[in-house]
């Protein structure tokens, strides 16, 4: 069993969102997961964390590359464990600065599509450490996931 919970956390205040996850997470048949996170209206920006009985495993970033203007503006769809957390000093700041950079230094792939933009992106952030967990086939639909522990704000690192 596979529960979707999209745009739902974002009106929470940020400290309910361990109790919430804690909640759903209970509920769930063994094997089942909790697929928590938000999106804008028209579904081009995504993001979302994979949560199991044991908690967040991972958390996954994904965009319609045709629309993607930089990948900072993933940030602004984070999901709501982590949107107040895009600051200097997280986890979260690093990864999407890594990726904001890496697409800055592949704007000259953008003249074979950005998806071929995104590939070079990722494939950097990767090659500079970030344990991207997906594969290229992933990554050419415009998504990349990282474990939760590579992520997680200070405040839900005891989970």
């Amino acid at each position: 069993m596979v529960v979707r919970a999209f745009n739902v956390l974002r009106q929470y205040e940020e400290a309910a969102v361990e109790v919430a996850w804690r909640t759903m997470t209970a509920a769930l048949a063994p094997g089942g997961a909790v697929v928590e996170g938000t999106c804008d209206e028209l579904g081009r920006l995504a993001s979302w964390v994979l949560l199991d009985a044991a908690g967040p495993q991972t958390l996954t970033l994904a965009a319609k590359l045709s629309t993607l203007d930089t990948p900072a503006t993933l940030a602004e769809r984070l999901p709501k464990a982590l949107i107040h957390r895009n600051v200097p000093g997280e986890p979260i700041h690093a990864l999407v600065s890594a990726l904001d950079d890496a697409w800055r230094d592949a704007a000259p792939y953008a003249t074979f599509g950005p998806r071929q933009r995104w590939l070079r992106t990722v494939s950097t952030v990767r090659a500079a450490g970030w344990p991207i967990e997906d594969r290229p086939a992933r990554w050419r639909l415009g998504e990349i996931t990282v474990r939760w522990q590579t992520v997680a704000p200070s405040y839900l690192t005891s989970r």
